[in-house]
């Protein structure tokens, strides 16, 4: 008995070393180098005007091609409209699983110039933060993603799958340089079983992340305008049948119609661990969240939860008359709806019609207005979801990380039509940071662009690299 115990002993001491060694495998990121690169590759990508219209995006991607091939990796320009070229490289595994795909956007929106403190195309970097368009939306995802998979490169990480590195052209604008014809011209070039991509929202609270959103689902866009028609005449005269008022009183009842709200898997889950973390008299919301009087207060205080749980109407546009003093013959107004992942549009329209109930106004689809296409929610419990929450205990143990279904569209939407599993991620701000996205000042803090390489890294190894 004692003899085979140290039997075992022996073999144990000698293999010990070798396990030791085996564990040690894991690659590991140098942070502080890492913060540094991303940041320097952030503040190049801001520097690079792509204001979409135009875009002008191709500049983006030569930039990011010489700094691929500096590193010892090919890239190939996808120029799907002459001067916009999105960029795809890759880095080969073993193949014994499918490939990952990290990717983002090179456009950005417009500026008003008058409106910032700081030049937006400066990437001026102040109290530890960088100022400039896109430094949030989505040049920050693009920079840490090329950061990500340099390292993969330099470090030698050998891979049980493909890593694809991709850079879009057009999201802003979803034209057709954009990510719809890239899928349809090149999907061999980015067939994947995951994708990481934007779409998350990370929160910072008291200095500290308080949570770390990953993006599964997102409503869908569509447009929809409301057509009123009546008698044209001289405005001395008021007419029963003026097509503005009749615009006026369908707008106000479709802007402010209750429509009805309902959870899906992604939004159940993120209202019960949002419970967990909020103050008691939230926390009693969210765990009640379908209860009519919990809506009112959302309504008020948290419209953006309010949004995530219904198909949402909102009145942007109005359009009539040529003079002051002609009561013009038709008026419209544009409607900017975002639908939940299984609605049924046509229905909704039909039903909308009945909330306004007049038969001089038309509710007539504008479907085309955007391109991004139904698609089912990316799954909870996957490989890469799981790797993710570890990621996120790794760079903030004190926080959680919640699924989010995303009010606003991103490129995700034509991976998940093709059956990968897409999540959004994002670098952590504060709720200040967070409201200069697509707005003036736009900025973030270098030092969560380095916490988020750290978790990006620590997620995309964990699923990519052999074990």
């Amino acid at each position: 008995m004692h003899r085979k115990i140290w039997t075992l002993a022996a073999v144990f001491a000698f293999l010990n070393p070798w396990i030791c060694a085996h564990a040690a495998e894991k690659p590991v990121l140098n942070g502080e180098k890492a913060q540094a690169e991303a940041a320097r590759f952030l503040a190049d990508l801001i520097r690079i005007d792509t204001q979409d219209p135009p875009g002008n995006e191709s500049r983006v991607a030569q930039y990011l091609q010489g700094v691929l091939k500096d590193a010892g990796v090919e890239a190939e320009l996808l120029e799907t409209v002459p001067g916009r070229a999105s960029i795809v490289a890759r880095l080969k595994g073993d193949g014994s699983k499918r490939p990952l795909l990290l990717m983002g956007h090179e456009d950005v929106v417009p500026v008003d110039r008058s409106r910032w403190t700081v030049d937006p195309f400066a990437a001026i970097e102040r109290d530890g933060l960088i100022y400039g368009r896109g430094a949030s939306d989505d040049k920050a995802m693009v920079a840490a993603n090329l950061e990500v998979f340099l390292q993969l490169k330099r470090l030698q990480v050998p891979l049980a799958r493909d890593v694809i590195f991709l850079s879009e052209a057009s999201e802003e604008m979803s034209s057709p340089a954009g990510m719809k014809t890239v899928v349809e011209r090149y999907w061999d070039k980015l067939d994947c079983e995951f994708a990481l991509n934007e779409g998350g929202g990370s929160l910072i609270e008291n200095g500290k992340i308080k949570y770390m959103g990953v993006g599964t689902s997102e409503k869908l866009p569509r447009g929809a305008k409301l057509e009123a028609t009546g008698s044209s005449g001289h405005g001395s005269i008021p007419r029963v049948d003026n097509a503005v008022v009749h615009l006026a009183a369908a707008v106000q009842k479709a802007g402010t119609w209750e429509t009805p709200a309902r959870l899906n898997e992604t939004t159940s889950e993120f209202f019960q661990r949002l419970a967990t973390i909020s103050p008691p008299e939230e926390a009693a919301w969210y765990r009640d969240v379908l209860n009519p009087k919990v809506q009112e207060q959302l309504r008020v205080k948290k419209p953006q939860y309010y949004s995530m749980l219904r198909t949402s109407v909102v009145p942007t546009m109005l359009s009539a008359g040529i003079k002051s003093n002609v009561i013009p013959p038709s008026a419209e107004a544009t409607l900017d709806i975002r639908a939940l992942p299984d609605e049924d549009l046509a229905k909704f329209r039909e039903t909308l019609a009945g909330v306004i109930n007049d038969p001089q106004v038309k509710v007539v689809a504008e479907d085309a207005t955007y391109s991004m296409v139904p698609a089912p929610p990316s799954r909870l419990h996957t490989e890469m979801f799981d790797a993710l929450e570890r990621a996120q205990k790794e760079v903030a143990p004190e926080a959680i990380t919640l699924p989010l279904m995303g009010t606003g569209a991103t490129d995700s939407s034509f991976l998940r039509a093709h059956g990968v599993q897409a999540y959004g991620i994002g670098v952590p701000k504060t709720e200040d940071e967070a409201r200069t996205v697509h707005g003036n000042d736009e900025r973030i803090e270098v030092k969560q662009l380095g916490i988020f390489v750290r978790f990006e890294f620590s997620a995309v190894t964990a699923v990519a690299a052999r074990k």
